[in-house]
């Protein structure tokens, strides 16, 4: 690969993994202000491109849609954050024909990835969703199979494999609204824009070269995995708290924490609250459970939270003694800071800023994890990212 591809591919990266930070962040906003279905339907907002904006139309939305009466202050936060996800898309599809420009039928996958997505939409709008869910499949498969074929295994075909995430990101967020906030397909929604932040993040760090010249680097490898993993356990739990919306499960104020209720040992129902497939029709919005249910994914969230705190602390220590100081200071300082949130978000009553910081700071903790994976990776030669 030459040096003007690569700069090319690292702006593009970097310019992308930003954007999805910047969405994830807005993600979070959206359905913390319980926004989440304030668009009845998708892509469109009550029938319109935007958004009901005047009288006549809002009339006309209201007896279209009986059942969820038009609230302007939340429509447009759902609509905006549609459109910030389609242009992220667009990026991602730039990214990928990039990185496989040089390999027609790598190329041709993506493209026809990119043709099946956009007909997939305009067929599921006509009403036509099963022909609608066919070329969605189709569109997922085929950017998977092109970053398969693509060969190698650096940031060439992780740009490809984004592509795919990213279609299956837009399904999860159609369901999010047609199957009524279901907690499991809200969660994997977050989850899908952790891993396409996670994924566009990392082709940036490779294509700017972030990489190991000292080999004894890579015996922390297995180690930042693993910390990866558990923190991507963690932002589950912490989805799965809030679609359910188990955040103040445990009160808030005195005796909400490090205590439950005022109570080390609340009753809790651990088998209801981790039930992850319930009946299609309910409407999730406000939640279903009862308190015990919600006390225990709140507690178990809290455990999850003290497991990752006390391995990532050890890791940065382990990063540390390996030399990456750097990366190890971002790791212990991003980790407190999160811990902060976490807690001040249960303390405060959930305001919405802190909240919303939480799912960010978040994000960026799993971006210090990844910027010291990569520094671990050996330098690769440059056939591998050659075609």
């Amino acid at each position: 690969m030459s040096a003007r591809q690569r700069k090319l591919l690292r702006g593009l990266s970097l310019l992308a993994a930003l954007f999805a930070f910047g969405l994830v962040m807005f993600g979070a906003f959206v359905r913390l202000s319980n926004a989440g279905l304030s668009c009845p339907d998708w892509p469109t907002c009550y029938g319109q491109v935007t958004w009901p904006q005047h009288a006549q139309a809002v009339a006309h939305a209201d007896a279209a849609f009986p059942d969820r009466p038009y609230e302007a202050h939340k429509a447009w936060r759902e609509q905006v954050h549609r459109f910030l996800a389609g242009t992220l898309g667009v990026m991602v599809l730039v990214l990928a024909l990039a990185a496989a420009w040089r390999d027609r039928r790598v190329r041709a996958m993506v493209v026809l990835g990119a043709i099946c997505a956009a007909i997939g939409v305009s067929m599921y709008m006509r009403g036509e969703h099963v022909f609608s869910s066919v070329l969605a499949g189709v569109a997922i498969a085929a950017p998977l199979v092109a970053a398969w074929r693509s060969g190698g295994s650096g940031a060439r075909r992780i740009s490809v494999l984004a592509f795919a995430v990213i279609v299956f990101q837009a399904m999860l967020g159609m369901w999010t609204v047609t199957l009524l906030l279901k907690p499991v397909v809200v969660t994997s929604h977050l989850l899908g824009g952790m891993l396409t932040f996670g994924l566009l993040s990392y082709v940036a760090l490779r294509f700017a070269g972030v990489a190991a010249p000292d080999q004894r680097l890579a015996g922390l490898r297995t180690l930042v995995v693993a910390g990866v993993v558990l923190l991507a356990c963690q932002i589950a739990l912490g989805g799965w708290t809030s679609s359910n919306y188990a955040a103040l499960a445990c009160g808030y104020g005195p005796g909400s924490f490090p205590q439950c209720l005022g109570q080390w040992a609340p009753p809790t129902d651990f088998h209801e609250g981790f039930i992850l497939w319930r009946g299609i029709g309910v409407n999730y919005e406000g939640g279903v459970l009862d308190m015990a249910a919600r006390s225990a994914i709140q507690i178990a969230h809290r455990i999850g939270a003290l497991v990752v705190f006390c391995y990532l602390g050890w890791l940065a220590f382990k990063a540390a003694r390996r030399g990456l100081r750097v990366h190890a200071l971002a790791i212990a300082l991003i980790l407190l800071a999160q811990v902060t949130l976490g807690v001040s978000n249960v303390y405060f009553g959930l305001p919405l800023a802190v909240a919303t910081a939480h799912n960010g700071v978040a994000a960026l903790l799993l971006f210090a994890l990844l910027a010291t994976l990569a520094r671990t990776q050996a330098i690769a030669p440059m056939s591998e990212e050659s075609p």
